[in-house]
């Protein structure tokens, strides 16, 4: 019996998983994309269509609408629901599922509208109702995390007895030629990056302010980049998921341009996060500021560039220090040609696929809710290489290190 597969979300990365479920149909079956706007849903089905010759269904839903999301999951006969909505409504999504019995994925973890935090305690609260329906729940299934996860896990299998430490390297050297604009959803991106820092060493959590921390990374197929210390999410089931960690930090590359405007945004207000008053009316700055900037959705077309996401990994194998870096190179301009985004939704919307993939196919299949490196890695790294993400390994000095210092 064929597959019935709904998509939630219609911007870069709804796009993505769109073509490449599309791509796969043969697993994916019958496929419905919906989101509070059908038109946007319509736009990608039609290209879809003209690309690969596949007809996708459109739907309108709003997803903070439990009762809504449960409608449309029973009218489709959903076997497996996606979710590259918003952060913030990773929540209903869930319940929706978990009242149809049908399996879940999401690329982030749950973030309050209200509050500039995200974690995955509310999410994994739900692991024993996910039981008790029979059902999976696969959380963080896009590159970082996701793909990030799911190479530490293979580090681990092949490469290690002992991770002692991790680091996650993020670079997007892509040029859009816009001065300033977010290469995924502005105030998500804008409130990740303007929180504070956070790093885990010696069983504990540490913070810093943000962007107080960098290093200089030598990033393959780019060149070195400064690269700045942040909070990431994978970080926390990595700490929960890895034997014998001793530390893990997350960095990624920003632009001084970037830099210099989120702290003049930051510096008059715009990333504010409560209402103000404006003629009026109240007013969300950071939500105003989102109107203003350009649709992520719509550097595609424009952006020039790579990508390099990836892991440094040391340890001990066989009592002996060992050093491993695994990574992942992007062409923007490639991405686009092959399904009209750019490599940001593009690295997010193929791993989201995948994990989609392997569950349908039950080669990653539990009960409950998981994350990515629970799972045996090798299958996920396999659809890698054949969805469009090759990899390489790396393995290099034992004492190779990353130089931090203040920013």
């Amino acid at each position: 019996m064929s597959n019935k597969t709904l998509i939630i979300g219609a911007g870069g990365v709804g796009n993505v998983v769109a073509f490449k479920c599309a791509m796969n149909a043969d697993t994916f079956g019958e496929i419905t994309l919906a989101s509070r706007t059908k038109s946007k849903c319509d736009v990608i089905a039609q290209n879809v269509k003209a690309k690969t010759g596949v007809t996708i269904n459109t739907a309108q839903v709003d997803a903070d609408s439990v009762e809504e999301l449960v409608a449309l999951i029973k009218e489709i006969e959903a076997d497996i629901v996606i979710n590259v909505a918003l952060p913030y409504q990773d929540l209903t999504i869930m319940d929706a599922c978990a009242a149809c019995q049908v399996d879940y994925l999401d690329t982030a973890n749950y973030e309050h509208p209200d509050e500039a935090k995200f974690e995955y305690k509310e999410q994994w609260a739900r692991d024993q109702l996910f039981r008790e329906q029979h059902i999976m729940g696969l959380l963080g299934s896009g590159f970082d995390p996701g793909v990030t996860n799911v190479f530490v896990a293979y580090a681990q299998k092949h490469y290690f007895d002992e991770i002692h430490t991790i680091d996650i390297l993020d670079c997007n050297a892509g040029d859009h030629g816009y001065p300033f604009a977010t290469n995924f959803n502005p105030e998500i991106n804008l409130r990740e990056v303007s929180a504070k820092g956070r790093y885990w060493e010696n069983g504990k959590w540490i913070e810093t302010e943000p962007m107080a921390i960098k290093q200089v990374w030598d990033y393959p197929e780019v060149g070195p980049k400064e690269s700045y210390l942040l909070y990431h999410e994978e970080m926390e089931s990595l700490v929960k998921n890895i034997p014998h960690l001793k530390r893990i930090r997350f960095f990624m590359t920003f632009g001084e341009s970037y830099l210099t405007h989120m702290r003049v945004l930051e510096n008059v207000g715009m990333l504010g996060i409560e209402p103000v008053e404006h003629q009026g009316q109240k007013i969300i700055p950071i939500e105003f500021l989102k109107t203003l900037l350009p649709d992520p959705a719509s550097l595609g077309p424009r952006t020039k560039g790579k990508t390099n996401i990836g892991v440094f990994v040391k340890g001990i194998k066989d009592g002996e220090p060992k050093t491993v870096y695994i990574y992942q190179v992007s062409d923007h301009e490639k991405c686009y040609e092959e399904v009209m985004s750019q490599a940001v939704s593009y690295t997010t919307g193929v791993p989201a696929m995948i994990g989609a993939k392997l569950m349908l196919e039950k080669k990653w299949y539990q009960e409950g809710v998981h994350n990515m490196e629970e799972f045996d890695p090798d299958p996920f790294m396999e659809e890698l290489n054949k969805q469009g993400l090759p990899w390489q390994v790396m393995e290099l000095d034992a004492d190779a290190s990353l130089e931090v210092k203040e920013a």
